[in-house]
């Protein structure tokens, strides 16, 4: 693993000092920052050990080189807090959390590509295509979709069969034209078009980020036996943070820059796409965001203590600076 690029994503992706989301109880206090990093060297690690090098050696390569970029690892995260919310343990939901990765990774890869979003950048290197060539780039994000189903399978343990059925039908579904790939379709039809409204901004965005977050959530959860009311509550708690994300991503795409965001500022805008801030300006932008977490919350309110690790996570979707 390349210890540099890792430790310089993993000081990207916190918040600023001032900005720590610490949640208090009556017992303690929930130190987010802590926990983030936490968990995020423990996916790294079960990210480095998921793939090695074998022949043919430059396509293994340039899986692990986007796998292992860093970033903030949210959506592995997410798994294992719900996992552990649900009863379960760390062990039960890594392959999981590792597959989403891998399932998010190559999401990027391919949306980074000239016929997508066409960058040169992203977590603060260039993008695989930069470095592998396009036709490479295709394969590798090809190599970690199928992967990914296949390591859930493998490398899950003490898990029931059912369950585990369910979570690869939950991220198959996620990631199809049910999922991400409809929500990127119609992503790519809207450029340029001007009378796009709230609805299917929407539309694309529950599709093409908040798919694959819910699944996250959901994920852990099923893995551990959730019953459905659990599973309701975090349906609407993903749900909304996943929009949240989303809605934050276009603010930052306006008012960050392109050190800060590890990819290329202002893309939005060059593309004419059609984004929150354009419709509803940054403020109200902003405004609305913390609305859809302060309901994700809500939403696991019921649940206690146990849920403060979910509800710090969706706190950090509004205060994140990348």
């Amino acid at each position: 693993m390349n210890t540099q690029v890792f430790e310089r994503a993993l000081r990207n992706s916190q918040p600023d000092a001032g900005q720590v989301i610490e949640r208090k109880t009556d017992k303690a206090t929930f130190d987010l920052k802590a926990y983030l990093s936490e968990k995020r060297v423990e996916v790294e690690a079960a990210l480095d050990q998921s793939i090695t090098v074998v022949y043919p050696e430059k396509i293994y390569e340039a899986m692990r080189y986007s796998l292992l970029a860093g970033g903030k690892r949210l959506r592995p995260i997410l798994c294992l807090a719900s996992c552990e919310l649900s009863g379960g343990t760390i062990a039960m939901a890594m392959p999981t959390a590792c597959a989403l990765e891998m399932i998010h990774t190559m999401s990027l890869m391919h949306d980074d590509l000239p016929a997508m979003d066409n960058d040169d950048y992203r977590r603060g290197r260039l993008t695989n295509h930069k470095v592998y060539g396009e036709d490479i780039a295709i394969l590798a994000g090809d190599g970690l979709l199928a992967y990914a189903f296949g390591f859930i399978v493998e490398k899950t343990k003490d898990v029931q069969p059912t369950h585990l059925l369910q979570v690869v039908s939950k991220l198959s579904y996620a990631v199809a034209a049910t999922g991400l790939v409809g929500g990127q379709v119609l992503d790519l039809e809207s450029e340029g078009k001007q009378n796009i409204d709230v609805e299917t901004l929407k539309f694309i965005h529950a599709h093409k980020t908040g798919a694959l977050l819910e699944a996250s959530v959901l994920s852990g959860a099923i893995l551990a036996g959730a019953n459905q009311d659990l599973l309701q509550r975090l349906t609407h708690y993903a749900r909304n943070i996943g929009l949240a994300f989303q809605i934050v991503d276009d603010v930052l795409d306006v008012t960050a820059t392109t050190e800060e965001l590890g990819k290329t500022a202002g893309k939005d805008e060059k593309a004419q796409k059609v984004t929150y801030p354009s419709l509803w300006g940054i403020e109200e932008s902003k405004r609305q965001a913390q609305n859809l977490v302060d309901e994700a919350k809500a939403e696991l309110s019921p649940l206690g203590e146990k849920a403060i690790p979910l509800c710090a996570i969706a706190d950090f979707i509004t205060a994140r600076t990348n």
